[in-house]
């Protein structure tokens, strides 16, 4: 993983079946950062269809990899903890401990090199980029720009998975 490179598909199903065979899951649930492959995606569906249950809506959210590099180089992680903090969303108090751990100065993580990100950028094109073939071809594809606050991104979020807008509104 620091070095850019993805964990095994067997791995990854693997943890995500025990995961989502978890009585919390029964009513839903949401997946970040997997599957990651068409293989692990043919596997979720698989996996989901023995429980008769089924991925609604795939999100995709899309920056240029240029600012991918420049917010993930900024990004900052408690040591302790493991608590991301970034300056433009997600600023620590006093931008330069952990929130909860006081002494305790924020790190860059060792993947968030530029190396390391542009190899993630190249494992993306390579194994990761045809998953919108996959979920176009299935009709679950929504695509979102992730420019904006953190609030516009996530209400363009919201919209696409189909769970409306977290204020009323009245005609």
């Amino acid at each position: 993983m620091d070095s850019g490179q993805l964990v095994d598909d067997d791995v990854m199903i693997g943890l995500v079946r025990e995961r989502t065979s978890e009585p919390d899951t029964r009513e839903g649930f949401v997946l970040d950062g997997f599957p990651r492959t068409v293989p692990q995606a043919e596997a979720l569906d698989a996996m989901l269809a023995e429980r008769e249950q089924r991925i609604d809506v795939v999100l995709s959210i899309t920056v240029n990899e240029d600012e991918l590099i420049r917010r993930l180089q900024r990004r900052r992680e408690c040591p302790v903890c493991k608590r991301a903090y970034n300056p433009e969303g997600a600023p620590a108090q006093d931008g330069l401990h952990c929130d909860d751990h006081r002494a305790v100065e924020l790190r860059s993580r060792q993947d968030d090199s530029e190396a390391a990100v542009r190899q993630r950028f190249a494992e993306f094109r390579a194994k990761t980029a045809a998953l919108a073939d996959y979920y176009t071809g299935t009709g679950r594809l929504r695509t979102v720009a992730g420019v904006g606050t953190v609030d516009e991104v996530f209400e363009m979020l919201r919209r696409e998975a189909g769970c409306g807008s977290r204020t009323p509104q009245t005609n």
